[in-house]
């Protein structure tokens, strides 16, 4: 199933992004002046960027409050919004479908992550050598309780053991990778906990950077341990089919 995304004919500039920076977010309308700050800051020393926010459903004011946002501090700012709540994984693809930069970076939008990181983790991407890389900024110190960190470490866990992604933090949310590399993978609700695994099917290496991580500004996570328990584990069995179904020639000749 396709669908359009209407954006408005007033955008920030027609300056064509290096860098689009993709956030999905569900009514976290508190955190996002902080949010968006720091994103225009870390802006200021990123080649040219756009930051695409994709309302998912939300039923506070988000988007009033991102709409204030782009008048106050952060032009290049898109809004995008679904009529309902699909989750983040289908937030993301929508937001990615619509970037106009050729790199693509996520981060989630409750201010944990540090915006002014992704200067860092662009110019190793763009930087290395061969083919273009997924970077992972892992989260060397979580603020997070106890029984989160306990539930993500126990997760990360089980999925390098099973799928050998070598990520140490394969749901961490602050990820650059190539627009297109994304486009070519499977859609499915799940899909950002799995990158690192799905990359590695399509040839793209992996580089995993050190990043900074701090306690939720404002609100509580919209995910429980027992919801991400039971979901993560279903879906790492449908994550080990595709890999195994995955087929790729290494090259493709046209005579």
């Amino acid at each position: 199933m396709t669908h359009t995304v209407q954006t408005s004919v007033s955008q920030a500039n027609d300056v064509q992004p290096v860098l689009s920076i993709v956030i999905a977010v569900l009514d976290e309308q508190d955190n996002l002046p902080q949010v968006c700050r720091e994103l225009a800051e870390a802006c200021a020393s990123l080649p040219p960027s756009e930051v695409v926010f994709v309302n998912d459903g939300s039923r506070d004011n988000t988007v009033a409050v991102l709409r204030q946002l782009r008048q106050d501090c952060l032009p290049n700012l898109r809004i995008l919004s679904h009529d309902r709540c699909l989750g983040k994984s289908a937030g993301l693809r929508t937001g990615i479908t619509a970037a106009r930069g050729q790199w693509v970076a996520t981060i989630d939008g409750d201010g944990q992550d540090d915006p002014r990181e992704l200067v860092g983790l662009l110019a190793l991407a763009r930087s290395a050598n061969g083919t273009p890389p997924l970077v992972v900024g892992v989260r060397a110190r979580r603020k997070d309780g106890w029984s989160r960190r306990f539930a993500t470490r126990f997760a990360n866990g089980l999925r390098q053991r099973l799928l050998q992604d070598h990520c140490p933090d394969t749901g961490a949310p602050i990820k650059i990778f190539r627009r297109e590399d994304f486009l070519r993978l499977p859609q499915f609700e799940g899909l950002h906990r799995f990158l690192p695994a799905l990359f590695a099917s399509y040839g793209v290496p992996l580089l995993c950077h050190p990043v900074s991580h701090r306690a939720r500004l404002h609100g509580q996570s919209k995910y429980t341990n027992f919801n991400r328990a039971v979901v993560g584990v279903r879906d790492l069995l449908g994550v080990m089919w595709l890999r195994n179904r995955t087929r790729l020639p290494r090259t493709v000749d046209e005579c």
